[in-house]
């Protein structure tokens, strides 16, 4: 699902974007965007646009600049137990170690938002997993269950802006 097309940028800023990123053939990788497709299945609060932001780049700063706030739902390689579920305010210079498929892309995007002047209210809610070791589209166990509680937490961050 891509957000709302409105050209009107004071009735976009009302809006939420929750963005999943992530890469499906990675396993675990791929969180963000099972999250997306969980919420997508949900009865969303008419404010709320979802977007499927794949391995991040670049090419979503037009998306996320019709926002003042964006929660991002991704995968971390950091040393919390597998399926851990952290929500973070991310700024500028500071990152979480995320996985690498696309580790550059989302810290660039934040990073260039904010010094051409507009970078939105950005909360990112991350879920540990481990180093991916070979392709597949399947969560393991723990992280699979961390989805609907990531989910959740996103629509609640939505809902109240933390």
């Amino acid at each position: 699902m891509t957000p709302t097309d409105l050209n009107d940028r004071d009735v976009m800023q009302q809006r939420v974007l929750i963005m999943g990123i992530g890469n499906l053939v990675l396993q675990d990788e791929g969180f963000g965007i099972h999250v997306i497709r969980e919420l997508q299945n949900t009865q969303l609060p008419p404010y709320v646009d979802l977007l499927d932001g794949g391995t991040a780049g670049l090419h979503l700063m037009g998306y996320l600049q019709q926002y003042e706030r964006v929660v991002v739902v991704d995968a971390a390689l950091d040393s919390y137990p597998e399926g851990t579920l952290r929500c973070l305010k991310p700024s500028f210079g500071e990152f979480p170690p995320l996985v690498t498929a696309h580790e550059i892309g989302l810290k660039d995007v934040l990073e260039a938002l904010t010094v051409t002047g507009f970078c939105p209210e950005v909360t990112l809610i991350v879920c540990s997993v481990k180093k991916y070791t070979s392709l597949g589209v399947d969560l393991s166990p723990a992280v699979r269950a961390s989805v609907l509680p990531a989910a959740r937490m996103a629509l609640k961050v939505a809902d109240c802006g933390s």
